[in-house]
């Protein structure tokens, strides 16, 4: 089982070199160069691919040959210029290999199939009411299943799947670690267990990691130099881009901050600003019968003075956050996403508040543009990173 943690949202898989240089390499070489280049910059010619990557017009034209002899590109149409010949566009073919995307959250399973363009073409989102760990895995495994199904695939032809749990990854031992809120999700062989069901090779993510990735992907956090992203709902994670780049620490646990102790100790940052705190401070605070978080945002939008209090000593208890990652990290930016991300309409303003009063450091802040589906982008980006060289691997050794 693959599980290593995802390199960041701007890297590039390649085909592995096996020897120093031969002509086998030097023209597989040429092919994923070319592959490469019309996935990011869109269909093209020959004349114009041999332009831009400097190949001459016939390793151009061989290499071509190749793709489209093993799946991996196809026509895309007709270029016709004012003067000089028609000529046949390149694309890469996006059916030539799909990919898993799995969400674990304590309320949701999210699992998505996507091509190899990052298309979804099958989801299944379902409510997490498994009441073991085994019980969570199997549900995952058939949701993916189903999805694999509606999709049109066999399990065996989904390249690799992509999973964001909570907690921290150990390689070591082969199991996750600090996923308190999710009972028994530390036990070993667990994703033994999902690997085989989903009948692929998988990779196992920290939540807010992937959240992260997704949303300098394709969110808000496009473009910032350094970019943190809050992860607040059942728990409480962070997950940091600079660059482009995915930073996970040197065991995969940067980010943990809800396990940093409050003053006393007594209490961890995630005691005291995940969703449980705000439900708990609204009952301090005199709301009474039964309260979600959500439903203590809602009635402080209705003007509820309880609620409303509730989200103030919630957006207190996040400037601290803010303030300390600020200090160590010096984000241009810091992105409210997870359950309570709904709530940035109501957050931001006295979180903002809060924070010069601590410190002079002041990041922008921001809601997440994603919302829910931040960490299955995330999933969805990474294991895509890893499929799409994989792919050109098997498709070209079978190409000959």
């Amino acid at each position: 089982m693959n599980s290593r943690p995802a390199t960041g949202a701007g890297s590039q898989g390649g085909p592995q070199v096996a020897q120093p240089w031969n002509r086998q390499r030097l023209r597989s070489n040429n092919e994923w160069l070319l592959l490469e280049h019309l996935r990011t910059g869109g269909a093209a010619s020959r004349a114009q691919l041999a332009r831009d990557t400097g190949l001459s017009k016939p390793t151009v034209s061989t290499a071509l040959a190749m793709l489209a002899r093993a799946g991996l590109v196809r026509e895309a149409g007709l270029l016709a210029p004012e003067r000089g010949r028609v000529a046949v566009l390149y694309e890469p073919d996006p059916q030539a290999g799909h990919v898993l995307g799995v969400d674990i959250g304590r309320a949701w399973l999210r699992v998505a199939v996507a091509d190899l363009a990052g298309r979804i073409v099958a989801r299944r989102d379902v409510p997490n009411r498994g009441r073991s760990a085994n019980a969570v895995a199997d549900a995952v495994v058939a949701a993916a299943r189903e999805a694999t199904e509606e999709a049109g695939l066999r399990p065996a032809e989904v390249v690799h799947a992509a999973i964001g749990s909570p907690g921290v990854w150990d390689e070591s031992k082969g199991r996750v670690q600090y996923a308190g809120n999710l009972p028994g999700w530390g036990r070993r062989g667990l994703f033994e267990r999902i690997a085989a069901g989903l009948e692929t090779g998988i990779s196992v993510h920290n939540d807010a990691n992937l959240a992260a990735l997704g949303e300098y992907a394709d969110g808000v956090g496009a473009g910032s130099r350094v970019f943190v992203y809050l992860l607040i709902g059942t728990g409480l994670g962070m997950g940091v881009v600079m660059g482009g780049e995915l930073q996970p620490g040197a065991g995969g646990a940067a980010g943990e901050i809800g396990l940093l102790p409050m003053a006393g100790g007594a209490r961890t940052l995630e005691d005291t600003a995940a969703a449980e705190s705000v439900v708990r401070s609204a009952r301090e605070l005199g709301m009474r019968g039964t309260l979600t978080a959500k439903r203590v945002f809602a009635a402080a939008r209705s003007g509820d003075p309880a609620a409303q209090a509730a989200v103030l000593r919630e957006a207190e208890q996040l400037a601290f956050a803010v303030a300390v990652v600020a200090a160590v990290l010096d984000p241009d930016l810091v992105v409210l996403g997870g359950g309570l991300g709904h709530g940035a309409d109501l957050l931001i303003g006295p979180l903002e508040q809060e924070l010069h009063r601590l410190t002079p450091l002041r990041p922008r802040l921001a809601a997440s543009m994603l919302g829910d589906e931040a960490v299955l982008r995330g999933a969805l980006a990474t294991a895509l990173l890893g499929a799409r060289p994989e792919v050109f691997e098997r498709r070209t050794a079978a190409a000959g």
